[in-house]
C-alpha cells in the first residue's frame, strides 16, 4: 500500500499583479496586459518539494481567474542551474490520459501520477537539496493569472508568442526570471507509508517576508529542517502564508487593487488545507492584519480563529491544532501596523492563544522575538535579509525566523 502525500504547496492568490511581491523583475515585457494575462507562452516553475517519492502529481490553479485556461505540453523535471533541466529527466505529464487540460475559472485540478525515474541512485540526502522544474504552455490568451506572489524563490517564463518550449531542457528558452509561482499550487509525492503533513497557515511572516530571496530560511523552512533531522521522511512541511492575509477580511466587494493579501483565511481553508493531502497538523499564525489593515479588534479575531478551528476539525477529524502567539509590530513602518491600538489587541490575542483549550498546543514566537524593554521587535532582528535596508519592524529578518523555528517543541507539532 501506498499513500500520496503534500510535499509542496503555494497558496493560490492574485490575479497578478495583484499581491504583495518581493523583488520582483519588470515583467511588463513578459505580460504586457495583465488583464489578458500570458498568450502562447511557457513557464518553468521552480519548488522544492519537502519529501521525495517514487511517484508525483501536481495541481493548477485557476482559483482568481476570470476565463476558462488551457494548458498543454506539461512536464516535470529535476531543476539543474538556473532555468536549464537535468539532462534526461524531463518527463511528460498528463491529466486523465490527456496531454491538454482546461481548467474552468475558479477551479483546480490534479494531474495523473508522474513515476520519477530518474531519482534511483540518489539518496535522501542529496534530494533535500534539490528542486522539480514544473514546465508548461499555455494556449492562446489565458486572461487574469491565479499565482502566488511572494515566492521568495527564482523561476522562469518565455515571451508571449513563443510556443510550447517546456519540452526543452536547455535553459536558453526561459530568459525572464520571476519571483513568484503561477498557476501550480500543490505537489504530492506517493509514499510507501502514511508520513504525517504539516501545514503552516497564516499570513506573510509565515511566507517568509524579510527572509532571503533562494535562501529557504523563512521559519517553515527551518523548522522543516528540524523536523526532518529529528523524523526523517516520515513527515512533510508544507507552507500556506500569503503576505497580507488575513482572517476574516477582505470583503468580497473590494477591490482587486486593495485585495493584495488574497481570499480571507476561513475563506480558503478547505482549498489550503482540508483538500490537502494527508494533513495531520496545521499551524495557525495570523491575525496582525486584521488588527493593523482592517481595524478588527481582538474579539472578533478571536471568534473568527474559533470558527476556523471548528471547521478544520469537521474537516479533518484528529487534526493536531496549533496556533502562534503574533509577532511583535509596535512602531512599525507599515500603515497602521505599528500603532498603541494594534499592540494592545495583539497582546489581547496572544494571551487568548496561550489559555485557550480548543486547540492541542501553542508556539510562543512572540517571546523569543519581542523586545521586552521598547515591545517592538528585536533590534538584530530587523534588518531586511530580502532586498536590505533596515527592515519595517513587523516582518523579521534570517534571524528571526530562525529564532521562531527554534521555539517550536517538535512534540507538539507531531503529537504521539
Amino acid at each position: 500500500m501506498s499513500y500520496w502525500t503534500a510535499a509542496w504547496s503555494a497558496s493560490a492568490q492574485g490575479p497578478y499583479p495583484y499581491g504583495r511581491e518581493t523583488a520582483q523583475p519588470d515583467l511588463t515585457s513578459v505580460f504586457p496586459n495583465p488583464l489578458q494575462g500570458a498568450y502562447d507562452q511557457s513557464f518553468r516553475m521552480i519548488v522544492r518539494p519537502d519529501i521525495w517519492g517514487s511517484e508525483t502529481r501536481i495541481r493548477f490553479s485557476n482559483s482568481h481567474g476570470s476565463n476558462s485556461v488551457t494548458f498543454d505540453d506539461v512536464f516535470i523535471g529535476l531543476q539543474d542551474m538556473s532555468s536549464a533541466v537535468l539532462r534526461g529527466t524531463n518527463q511528460p505529464v498528463t491529466f486523465s490520459n490527456e496531454k491538454v487540460v482546461q481548467i474552468q475559472r475558479g477551479e483546480h485540478f490534479l494531474s495523473d501520477p508522474v513515476h520519477l525515474g530518474f531519482l534511483s541512485g540518489y539518496n535522501n540526502s542529496i534530494l533535500s537539496s534539490k528542486s522539480l522544474a514544473v514546465s508548461f504552455h499555455v494556449c492562446g490568451e489565458t486572461g487574469p493569472m491565479t499565482y502566488h506572489a511572494k515566492a521568495l524563490q527564482t523561476s522562469y517564463l518565455s515571451a508571449p508568442g513563443t510556443g510550447s518550449l517546456g519540452s526543452s531542457e536547455r535553459e536558453n528558452n526561459f530568459p525572464y526570471p520571476t519571483t513568484s509561482w503561477f498557476f501550480v499550487d500543490a505537489v504530492d509525492m506517493k509514499m510507501p507509508v502514511k508520513t504525517r503533513v504539516v501545514v503552516a497557515f497564516g499570513d506573510s511572516i509565515s511566507d517568509g517576508s524579510g527572509s532571503t530571496i533562494n535562501g529557504f530560511d523563512r521559519w517553515p523552512d527551518v523548522l522543516s529542517r528540524r523536523l526532518h533531522e529529528k523524523y526523517g521522511n516520515s513527515v512533510s512541511l508544507i507552507n500556506q502564508g500569503i503576505g497580507g492575509n488575513q482572517v476574516l477580511g477582505p470583503s468580497k466587494d473590494t477591490l482587486l487593487k486593495e485585495r493584495l493579501g488574497g481570499v480571507s483565511a476561513l475563506s480558503r481553508l478547505e482549498r489550503d488545507v482540508i483538500s490537502m493531502s494527508g494533513v495531520t497538523t496545521v499551524i495557525w499564525l495570523e491575525g496582525i492584519n486584521d488588527f493593523g489593515h482592517a481595524k478588527a479588534n481582538s474579539e472578533e479575531v478571536i471568534k473568527g480563529i474559533s470558527q476556523g478551528i471548528t471547521r478544520l476539525r469537521e474537516g479533518i477529524p484528529g487534526i493536531r491544532i496549533i496556533l502562534g502567539t503574533l509577532t511583535p509590530a509596535l512602531n512599525a513602518t507599515t500603515g497602521g501596523h505599528g500603532t498603541k491600538a494594534v499592540d494592545v489587541n495583539r497582546r489581547a490575542f496572544n494571551e487568548f492563544v496561550r489559555s485557550t483549550s480548543l486547540v492541542d498546543g501553542f508556539i510562543d514566537f512572540d517571546a523569543v522575538t519581542v523586545d521586552p524593554s521598547s515591545g517592538e521587535l528585536r533590534s538584530e532582528m530587523r534588518p531586511g535579509s530580502s532586498i536590505g535596508g533596515p527592515g519595517d519592524g513587523l516582518h523579521p529578518n534570517r534571524l528571526g525566523y530562525q529564532a521562531m523555528a527554534a521555539a517550536v517543541s517538535l512534540d507538539t507539532i507531531i503529537g504521539d
